[in-house]
């Protein structure tokens, strides 16, 4: 959360982090300085880039340690942060520790060096690859440890080195998953943190001296960069954005299972999963029983604050202004002709906690193409599946979407026909493996998938045909 200091000049002086589901402060801390951060990277460069992949590897795995045994502390700053349950923090916690075995693997599976066909006895041909340089990575909240941890870790083990700017909302949980690099003896300068807001990401974006930015955020901002790094192609700009997804539900015989698929797709973490389900697409004839067991579910989940007995299956939204963006958007949904099946209600006044809600938008004229990042599904109801097909398509997005259908044949149809870069069938959105690419396309991607194919954009390919000694004639066209 922001903290202003003095109203006239509205300058930033400083970040104050809140946990949402209680108000009391966090974490505080000064705005970073850029210019000696960016040097400093500048000058750590070399001297990585230059460490043998087994030093590097050596180094990463005592972080993957380090963060395992301070998962119950880290899963708390995150869940305390974020709202979300300590469960699923300390999740988190875990996943950024096996993210270096996946990276390695990743690394030596997608750019190991290669040594292509001779073309002579005496000249050989290789590919090897080497790292961009100096990287920034912002972060975004709902997973500030996983998402930007699934950008450095690669960053790292390629030879690049990192500025880290993690979300104004998260900036405890950034700051302790730097502190982990550090303690793993990653040299100070070869990972920083940068406090601060958009100001300080859009200066870094600019800056002549960084070679590439890694960015998990909204729409809006990956099409702000877009336009910046317009001009420099040289460098280079990886997106992930979010989506409008669609879950579409048709033919099933276990309306129970289709409806935990549902509801785990729409509301876990709040909603505030990239991949969560926004649309739900479900054939006319068949719709009644389905919304009545989304319902049931709905009625049964427990909403509540991070360390809560029973557990919760989710917690808050991020903070009051993020609480505020979505009853906004939920609102206009009712104005333009969404019928309320399960409304959306803020829990506390003054805190960000948010009931399910299920809305249905058939008969609206005038559905936004617009990701809600929140706990609302909008149900739209179609007569057959070529209709179901074009509603999920029916979006500038392109993230996840997701069948539930007994019939493989209409898996096939709609893998081959689906607009999106994850394409599940009888899982949810929102399930997607490590081992796997991650990203999507439209608005929702820049064709550089994160995840397992994450050590695709942390270097570049350098081809070489090498020869030991000169022996080269000219034959043709000499007086």
């Amino acid at each position: 959360m922001w903290f202003y200091l003095g109203k006239e000049t509205n300058t930033v002086h400083e970040i104050i982090s809140k946990e949402p589901a209680t108000g009391r402060v966090l974490w505080r801390g000064p705005i970073g300085t850029i210019e000696p951060t960016v040097q400093k990277a500048r000058l750590a460069l070399k001297a990585w880039s230059k460490t043998t992949l087994e030093e590097r590897i050596h180094i990463l795995e005592r972080f993957a340690e380090i963060v395992q045994e301070k998962a119950d502390i880290f899963g708390d700053i995150i869940a305390r942060e974020t709202g979300k349950p300590f469960w699923e923090a300390r999740t988190e916690a875990q996943i950024v520790a096996s993210k270096v075995a996946i990276s390695i693997a990743a690394y030596k599976d997608r750019t190991s060096t290669q040594n292509l066909p001779a073309i002579t006895p005496d000249i050989k041909s290789t590919v090897r690859y080497k790292p961009h340089g100096v990287l920034v990575v912002l972060g975004p909240f709902n997973f500030p440890a996983h998402l930007p941890n699934g950008h450095i870790i690669p960053a790292i083990l390629a030879g690049n080195v990192v500025i880290f700017k993690p979300s104004e909302k998260t900036p405890a949980s950034g700051e302790f998953l730097v502190q982990c690099y550090h303690e793993a003896a990653v040299p100070p300068d070869v990972v920083q943190l940068v406090i601060g807001g958009r100001k300080e990401g859009e200066i870094l974006s600019q800056h002549k001296d960084i070679d590439g930015l890694l960015f998990t955020g909204s729409s809006h901002g990956g099409v702000a960069l877009s336009r910046i790094f317009a001009e420099t192609p040289g460098r280079i700009l990886a997106l992930e954005m979010g989506g409008n997804n669609p879950l579409i539900i048709w033919d099933t015989q276990d309306i129970e299972a289709a409806a935990a698929i549902a509801v785990q797709s729409a509301y876990l973490s709040a909603g505030q999963r990239c991949t969560c389900a926004r649309r739900l697409i479900i054939r006319e004839d068949k719709a009644e029983p389905i919304i009545q067991a989304i319902c049931q579910l709905i009625d049964r989940l427990i909403i509540d604050q991070p360390y809560a007995e029973p557990k919760p299956f989710m917690g808050c939204v991020i903070d009051n202004e993020a609480a505020d963006h979505i009853e906004k958007a939920y609102k206009d949904r009712l104005e333009k002709g969404g019928k309320v099946i399960r409304p959306l209600q803020r829990i506390d006044p003054e805190k960000p906690f948010l009931t399910p809600a299920l809305i249905d938008m058939t008969q609206s004229t005038d559905r936004p193409d617009e990701e809600i990042f929140g706990p609302v599904l909008q149900i739209i109801r179609v007569n057959n599946f070529d209709a179901a097909i074009e509603e999920a398509n029916n979006t500038r997005f392109g993230l996840s979407a997701a069948l539930i259908d007994d019939n493989e044949e209409h898996f096939v149809r709609f893998w081959e026909e689906a607009k999106a870069g994850i394409i599940n069938w009888n899982r949810p959105t929102n399930g997607a493996p490590s081992t796997a690419p991650f990203g999507g396309i439209g608005l929702s991607g820049n064709h550089r998938p994160s995840a397992y194919f994450a050590a695709d954009y942390c270097s570049y390919p350098v081809t070489s045909t090498e020869s030991g000694k000169a022996d080269t004639q000219i034959t043709v066209g000499l007086k």
